[in-house]
């Protein structure tokens, strides 16, 4: 009996920790009305559905509990499907997707007009945002935990201001030290 209940009591506290470990996603339109009560950057995950990097970057790094930790302390984070059907408020501008079919929500549809302005043409990227909603980078392809690990921290702390060559960014690149996990 006493095995049974150290058994109940241990999956219970391992399913409650696992569920207390999930990024925070709101919408792009709830992030920037966030920032105007407490500023912080904006860390957009750009995807699609049919994307499979993109769910790698879901289960192996948006999982990851260092991730999780450190982008629900220091950022606002946004989950934006780039071939959906939300209708988005970003610079005074309302983006939608006129062609969107909605027989095609688990495939390829047409990009969302949020898609084009911000020029995104790869998928997953991850945009990061200041804490005024203007756009730092966009960050191509699937990052692993230590590799998202790097532009979490440099943007964070707004070291890419002082990164305006190549060199320089080599330079930061290998001097960085991963602390994540995974």
């Amino acid at each position: 009996m006493k095995r049974i209940v150290y058994i109940v009591v241990f999956a219970v506290l391992t399913s409650v920790s696992s569920i207390a470990q999930e990024i925070n996603w709101v919408t792009l339109d709830k992030a920037i009305e966030l920032q105007k009560k407490n500023p912080k950057k904006i860390m957009m995950d750009v995807y699609t559905s049919w994307c499979g990097p993109c769910k790698m970057l879901d289960k192996n790094t948006f999982q990851n509990p260092d991730v999780v930790k450190y982008v629900n302390a220091n950022y606002y984070a946004v989950k934006f499907n780039a071939e959906g059907n939300d209708k988005i408020t970003y610079k005074s501008k309302t983006f939608s997707n006129p062609g969107y079919k909605p027989e095609l929500a688990s495939r390829r549809n047409s990009s969302h007009e949020l898609t084009h302005y911000l020029q995104i043409q790869a998928f997953p990227t991850i945009v990061f945002m200041d804490e005024k909603a203007e756009v730092i980078a966009p960050i191509r392809g699937y990052q692993s935990p230590t590799q998202l690990e790097l532009y979490l921290k440099m943007f964070k702390a707004d070291e890419h201001k002082n990164l305006d060559t190549q060199e320089k960014f080599n330079t930061y690149y290998t001097a960085f030290k991963p602390e994540f996990k995974g």
